[in-house]
């Protein structure tokens, strides 16, 4: 089942399909969507998940690396089920 995000990448507001099927996660679609190659990141990622107790740790680093990206306001759009 597809779905749509919005995000602001450097201020400009965007919106994509994305799928599961494609993407492990919102964060790879929209760097996938800007060109950005994540090679250093999921690098640094791994780091931080084996040194760290519990996931807040790789989540504090995902949002603070994403907006050095440029990228903010990462969101899934909820479908109106009466529009379908």
């Amino acid at each position: 089942m597809a779905r749509r995000i919005t995000y602001k990448f450097n201020k400009q507001a965007k919106e994509i399909n994305f799928a599961y099927d494609k993407f492990n996660n919102i964060h790879e679609a929209v760097a996938a969507a800007e060109g950005i190659d994540l090679t250093r990141y999921h690098m640094m990622e791994q780091q931080v998940v084996m040194t760290s107790k519990g996931k807040s740790a790789a989540r504090d680093f995902r949002d603070k690396e994403f907006a050095k990206m440029g990228f903010s306001d990462i969101y899934y759009i909820k479908d109106d089920p009466k529009e379908s």
